[in-house]
C-alpha cells in the first residue's frame, strides 16, 4: 500500500483555535481572538490498497472562497477562518495531476464533515462515502448547521455508509474513533510495511498531540485528552507515522 498526499489550497485560522485557552471559557475566546495563522494546508490522502482506491477526505471547494458561501449568521464563519482555495485546487484536478481518476476511488473516508474535509464530495458520485454514525447524526439537519456543518452544500446523492467506531473497512485498513474534535471523529490506520495513521483533525499537529494540548473548538476537552492519549499510545512504538491534516511538518514526515 502506498499513500499520497494531496494540498488543496490553504486555511488561516485563529491561534486559539489551534491551542485553546484552558478553563469553560474556551470556545468563545477563540470567536474573540485576533490575529492568524500563517497559511495552512488544507490536505487529502489517497491509498493505492490491492483492493482499489480509498481517498480519506475530500479537500475544499473553491466556491468556499468566495462571499457568500458561509452563512454570515455564524460567527466561526463570519471571524475564524479565511480560505484560499482556486479551482485547479479541488481534488478532483489534484488527483488528475498524479495520475488518478476520481472515477476510479472506490471508497471515500471522511474522518469528519467539517467543509475543508468534506468540500470536494462532488466528485465522487460513484464511490462509496464512509463517515461514522456520530458524525452523520451530528453533522445533518438544522443542528448540523448550528454545530458549524454547512450541510446545505452537500450533494443531494449523498447517502453515506454510517460505520461504527473501530470499524475495518478492508484488510489493513482501520478506522479508529478519535472523538474530540467533531462527536463522531475517525481516524484512518494503514497498516503496512510502514503504519500510517490519518488523523484529521485529532489535533492539529504532531507536536499538539504529544504535549496534550485541546484546540480551541473542541466541545469535550475531557473527551478530546482521552482521544491524544490514545493516539500517543498509538505512535508510541516509533514505526507509526502520524499524518494530521493541516499539520505543516506531515508531508516530510511522510517522505522521510
Amino acid at each position: 500500500m502506498k499513500v499520497h498526499a494531496i494540498e488543496a489550497g490553504t486555511v488561516m485560522i485563529r491561534p486559539r483555535q489551534l491551542a485553546g485557552v484552558r478553563g469553560p471559557l474556551r470556545v468563545p475566546a477563540t470567536l474573540a481572538g485576533r490575529g492568524w495563522t500563517r497559511p495552512l494546508p488544507i490536505r487529502a490522502w489517497l491509498i493505492e490498497h490491492p483492493d482499489g482506491l480509498i481517498l480519506v477526505d475530500t479537500g475544499e471547494t473553491a466556491r468556499a472562497a468566495r462571499p457568500g458561501y458561509f452563512p454570515r449568521w455564524h460567527p466561526y464563519y463570519r471571524r475564524c477562518i479565511r480560505l484560499q482555495v482556486e479551482p485547479e485546487d479541488e481534488i478532483g484536478p489534484r488527483l488528475r495531476a498524479l495520475g488518478f481518476d476520481p472515477a476510479d476511488v472506490r471508497w471515500v473516508v471522511l474522518t469528519h464533515m467539517h467543509t475543508d474535509h468534506a468540500g470536494g464530495l462532488a466528485y465522487f458520485p460513484r464511490s462509496q462515502i464512509v463517515v461514522s454514525r456520530t458524525e452523520w447524526d451530528s453533522a445533518t439537519g438544522f443542528r448540523g448547521r448550528l454545530n458549524g456543518y454547512v450541510n446545505q452544500h452537500w450533494p443531494a446523492w449523498l447517502s453515506p455508509l454510517q460505520v461504527p467506531p473501530d470499524h475495518t473497512l478492508v484488510e489493513g485498513v482501520e478506522l479508529i474513533a478519535t472523538p474530540g474534535h467533531t462527536p463522531g471523529h475517525l481516524s484512518v490506520l494503514v497498516d503496512g510495511d510502514t503504519r500510517h495513521l490519518i488523523a484529521g483533525d485529532a489535533s492539529y499537529t504532531q507536536q499538539l498531540m504529544l504535549d496534550d494540548v485541546v484546540d480551541g473548538v473542541a466541545a469535550s476537552p475531557g473527551i478530546y485528552r482521552r482521544t491524544l492519549a490514545r493516539l500517543r499510545g498509538m505512535v508510541a512504538d516509533g514505526r507509526t507515522i502520524y499524518l494530521p491534516t493541516h499539520d505543516p511538518e506531515a508531508v516530510s514526515r511522510l517522505q522521510a
